[in-house]
């Protein structure tokens, strides 16, 4: 069977990989890896969304290392995966993604960091208060305040005079989820 699954799920046809997709295991780890190696990018788009049923750390590293894959279909499975594992070690590879040209392909990244949670807060306030565009800026107010760490709270206050409107809206959010709100004070 393993064979038969594997030339189910690369067949080229979605409707026949989609109904195996979630039976691999890990026995099936090399021919992935294989796959991912390929110029043929429908085979790596199904061996990322096959890695992202397996468990484990090779599987996992795998999908780190295809977060930055040229083609942006590939690109979209695995930070999609990313974000389903919730791995903290996918903080660094989600964070790059931020900036990524497709606004697509940038909300993913941000979801997957709300799902991973205070492993990313450091990064995600970095990349608040630091990166010059603002897109980045607005998906990492987003995700900190979604995640709703104390730690953000400085970061959070700071972003309420942020250029960008949206970056005030999801720093305001997030400050009133934290219970912090608007403060204000008498000088």
């Amino acid at each position: 069977m393993p064979a038969r699954l594997l030339e189910e799920l690369f067949s080229g046809e979605d409707e026949r990989a989609a109904a195996v997709v979630g039976q691999v295991e890990e026995a099936h780890l090399p021919a992935l890896l294989a796959a991912l190696r390929g110029q043929d990018p429908d085979a790596r788009w199904w061996a990322v969304a096959a890695l992202g049923h397996l468990p484990g750390d090779a599987a996992t590293a795998a999908l780190v290392n295809v977060a930055a894959d040229h083609d942006a279909s590939v690109r979209a499975a695995a930070l999609h995966a990313l974000g389903q594992r919730a791995a903290p070690e996918a903080v660094t590879p989600l964070l790059f993604a931020l900036s990524d040209e497709s606004e697509y392909l940038a909300r993913l990244a941000t979801e997957a960091l709300m799902r991973i949670g205070r492993p990313a807060v450091p990064g995600l306030i970095h990349a608040l208060m630091h990166d010059a565009q603002p897109r980045v800026r607005v998906n990492a107010a987003r995700a900190l305040a979604a995640i709703a760490d104390p730690a953000a709270i400085p970061a959070l206050m700071g972003a309420l005079e942020d250029e960008s409107a949206l970056v005030q809206h999801y720093a305001d959010e997030g400050l009133e989820k934290l219970g912090v709100g608007m403060v204000y004070f008498a000088t």
